[in-house]
């Protein structure tokens, strides 16, 4: 009995990891490099409403630490190794990044571009904010309503 239920519960585990794998392989990915406490490219532009994989490339014989305040991510890179960060969705604007270890230096930007819909809303919809706080006027309206009322509107 015992070992019947160990192999569905390993069947269901492995159909989760397999059904999974597609949507990873269909994020887009973006590449950094960092190499004389600079990072190249210096601004990296991504679509609007999309989860992306940014994959950073430290060519630098020091650790940085990536860091953005705008994009609530900061993560330790090792000398010569890579490391992965994934954003977003972010509705279009310039989100800043910067090395902690070389501020001064290491500095960059990602640029969301508007996709079709938000060109869209912005021409001919106007969103109504307090509709999207559950006609409460004292709860914020976050980005990720903000999104699935754009997707709505579409």
């Amino acid at each position: 009995m015992v070992n019947v239920r160990s192999k569905f519960v390993q069947g269901v585990i492995v159909a989760f990891i397999l059904l999974s794998l597609p949507s990873l392989a269909k994020r887009p990915e973006f590449q950094l490099i960092l190499k004389n406490h600079l990072f190249y490219p210096a601004e990296i532009e991504i679509p609007a409403n999309t989860k992306v994989k940014l994959i950073i490339h430290n060519q630098d014989q020091t650790p940085e630490e990536f860091d953005s305040f705008d994009l609530n991510r900061e993560k330790v890179i090792f000398p010569q190794k890579k490391a992965v960060i994934f954003i977003g969705p972010l509705l279009p604007g310039r989100y800043e990044f910067f090395g902690e270890f070389n501020p001064n230096s290491a500095q960059g930007a990602i640029v969301v571009k508007s996709s079709k819909l938000n060109a869209k809303v912005n021409q001919n919809t106007l969103i109504d904010a307090t509709a999207l706080s559950s006609n409460s006027p004292d709860k914020p309206v976050t980005q990720q309503a903000l999104v699935k009322e754009l997707n709505r509107a579409d």
